[in-house]
């Protein structure tokens, strides 16, 4: 998926406008399975910087990585500035500082599976945690999800990102929660979701639909009819599902090693 992971820079300002933000119970959630404070917080793909600033206004010092630099030059104008930003992409970060919260928002499915949670492991302190969240932005109306599916469908057979492991949608626990479980270098994982519904005019789900990977791959002409045929089928106020779905886990204390906050 490299062509759609670097897709988002060209609409660094819709992504900002149209894509919702995190509000303060996925902060809480996070905190309370830390269980304890956590000073430093490292952020993978961080975008426009919308998760940034939820754990970086209250109080948490992130360090924010982003490879594309016209999203980092969004983020940049929109963080506090005590946020240290880095351009890089997760598999260019070599191991040094360790920190209490590793945290991907909808990006952690544009990494290299290959190393990933040793990779993830290394930039964690001992019994530090690991979080992943995200989900679609959905039609409430399924009538209106359907229309949407029938106006793309001449150029688009959908618009999900597939489940990288490919674990079907109907499963329990999905990934990354999956990988999680097989892996050696966590514990304790958890799924959960967060319910959200929004509303949105209709300019503004095309305007969102503008920040998806799948369309901005498109040619040009034909992310332009597509948004039009889009537009026409929608009622003038949409109702929206963006649930968020929560994966925590806590990096493995190996032997010799002492937790965080240990005495």
């Amino acid at each position: 998926m490299p062509g759609r992971a670097l897709s988002f820079g060209t609409m660094a300002e819709a992504y900002e406008r149209f894509r919702p933000g995190y509000g303060v119970e996925l902060y809480d959630r996070v905190m309370a399975y830390a269980g304890r404070p956590v000073p430093t917080a490292l952020e993978i793909g961080a975008g426009t910087g919308k998760a940034t600033r939820l754990f970086a206004e209250r109080g948490i010092a992130v360090t924010a990585t982003e490879p594309d630099g016209a999203m980092l030059a969004e983020l940049r104008k929109r963080v506090p500035a005590r946020v240290r930003t880095e351009r890089a992409a997760f598999e260019d970060l070599r191991p040094g500082e360790r920190y209490g919260l590793v945290y991907a928002a909808a990006a952690l499915h544009w990494t290299d599976p290959e190393g990933r949670w040793p990779r993830v492991a290394a930039l964690l302190e001992p019994g530090g945690v690991f979080a992943s969240f995200g989900g679609p932005v959905r039609p409430a109306d399924p009538a209106v999800e359907e229309a949407v599916r029938v106006a793309r469908a001449p150029f688009l057979e959908s618009d999900d990102v597939p489940s990288p492991d490919g674990t079907p949608p109907e499963s329990d626990l999905q990934w990354p929660g999956t990988e999680l479980q097989r892996s050696e270098w966590f514990t304790d994982v958890q799924q959960s979701l967060i319910t959200r519904r929004l509303t949105m005019t209709a300019r503004e789900y095309v305007g969102h639909l503008s920040t998806v990977s799948a369309y901005l791959v498109l040619p040009a002409a034909e992310r332009e009819q597509v948004y039009g045929r889009i537009a026409k089928a929608l009622p003038g106020t949409v109702g929206i599902v963006a649930d968020i779905t929560v994966h925590l886990a806590r990096r493995r204390v190996e032997p010799g090693e002492s937790p965080r906050g240990a005495t």
